[in-house]
């Protein structure tokens, strides 16, 4: 259990009810979001006010009742402590960004992942977010590079929250949000061909990879998001790999694996570096 929330429910709950508790939470600018067991449901309200009283610019804490799901990726929350607000601001990478937790699917978890794109990104290049949510990916990787990055989410209120926080930054390239499915998006030419695509949909990847393909010019980059199970964390990478090779459409050349983070027990979001020829 984190030191952050160990601390802040420290004589709340009983050291048998603190084991069954999620290990860890999520917080996004001033809204905290944590999953409670069932058998502690009972006590969201004693839980949440320990956490708002105990976490530094909390103030809002949600409980997570779904998980996420659907074509816009929301999932369920209930306002355990503080007013029912799902917006806030959060800061990373210097960028400043506008959340709706509620509304559109973000998670600070992928922080280290963003970075890494953002890194790879050269100047001039044309990116393909396919599945870009609030465009947190997109101007990440448009601040630091001279870049065109089309930003593509079928929910409308993510689209508008990327159009919001492109407002607020100063960026080295261009953001363009698309509010479109992704394979819309890519048959009716609503994006170009990209010399990096990115496909943000772990749990549905290998629907899109013919589309992905399509939205990447010959030599160009996917980079692909998968869930995977695996007995050992160590092998979440190589399984992503496999996984990939046997659904890609065109000839591929690994360039890198790596895992991203776990989603569950034994449960692992990994992510494959791909150049395609085509």
């Amino acid at each position: 259990m984190t030191r952050m929330l160990s601390e802040a429910l420290r004589g709340i709950l009983a050291p048998e009810e603190m084991a069954g508790l999620v290990s860890a939470f999520d917080q996004v600018g001033g809204i905290i979001i944590v999953r409670i067991p069932g058998p502690l449901m009972h006590r969201r309200a004693e839980i949440g006010r320990a956490l708002l009283g105990g976490v530094k610019a909390a103030r809002t804490v949600y409980c997570q009742s779904s998980p996420v799901g659907g074509d816009h990726r929301t999932r369920g929350l209930e306002a355990i402590a503080g007013p029912d607000d799902p917006r806030t601001e959060y800061r990373e990478s210097g960028c400043r960004l506008l959340v709706d937790v509620r509304e559109a699917f973000f998670s600070p978890r992928l922080s280290t992942e963003r970075a890494r794109i953002a890194g790879l990104v050269r100047d001039g290049e044309v990116v393909v977010n396919m599945f870009a949510g609030t465009g947190a990916f997109s101007i990440v990787a448009a601040r630091r590079a001279r870049c065109t990055v089309y930003s593509v989410d079928v929910n409308v209120e993510a689209v508008r929250l990327c159009e919001r926080s492109l407002a607020l930054n100063r960026l080295a390239g261009t953001v363009v949000p698309v509010h479109a499915d992704a394979s819309e998006a890519v048959r009716g030419g609503l994006v170009p061909e990209g010399d990096r695509t990115l496909m943000l949909l772990p749990e549905r990847s290998d629907e899109f990879l013919g589309d992905a393909v399509a939205a990447t010019r010959d030599g160009g980059t996917i980079h692909y998001y998968s869930h995977v199970h695996a007995d050992r964390k160590a092998d979440a990478a190589g399984l992503a790999e496999r996984r990939y090779l046997g659904a890609a459409p065109a000839r591929s050349e690994i360039l890198g694996s790596r895992l991203v983070r776990a989603v569950g027990p034994r449960y692992y979001q990994a992510v494959v570096d791909a150049r395609i020829s085509k």
